[in-house]
């Protein structure tokens, strides 16, 4: 069995965005030579998320209305967690929207389904993050 390991890093300018790296992960897959197994790729970061869903602005936009209404960022001191730093909302949001995503791989293609993509999603941003891309197979 191969195994295969990358670190992708973005520089985020909100505090909370998603950014679809399909293409980014696809490139992981085709570096790694692997053509049947598994892509794990995991948020290093406690306050940012790794999805699989669709790319359209509208869902998007949903996601960042159902995700205030759960845990609004503000007033900060509604929180216990807020006294250093003011992101616990951003802690409960990558609860909400998970760690990572496991995709199968066939034929050294990600088995999908319609319309899905992977995404990074940041909820206290405005700095350097990193996601891990781990690849194992044949």
């Amino acid at each position: 069995m191969k195994s295969y390991r990358k670190e992708l890093w973005f520089n985020t300018t909100k505090r909370r965005e998603f950014i679809n790296i399909t293409r980014d992960v696809n490139r992981c897959l085709k570096d790694s030579g692997i053509k049947e197994g598994l892509v794990l790729v995991n948020a290093m970061h406690i306050t940012s998320s790794i999805f699989i869903n669709d790319d359209e602005l509208g869902l998007h936009n949903d996601f960042e209305r159902f995700l205030e209404k759960l845990a609004p960022e503000k007033p900060y001191d509604q929180y216990d967690h807020n006294g250093f730093e003011d992101n616990a909302d951003a802690h409960i949001k990558r609860t909400i929207m998970g760690r990572e995503v496991v995709v199968a791989v066939t034929n050294n293609e990600f088995d999908f389904g319609p319309w899905e993509q992977i995404f990074y999603g940041e909820f206290d941003g405005m700095r350097r993050k990193r996601v891990l891309v781990k690849i194992i197979g044949e």
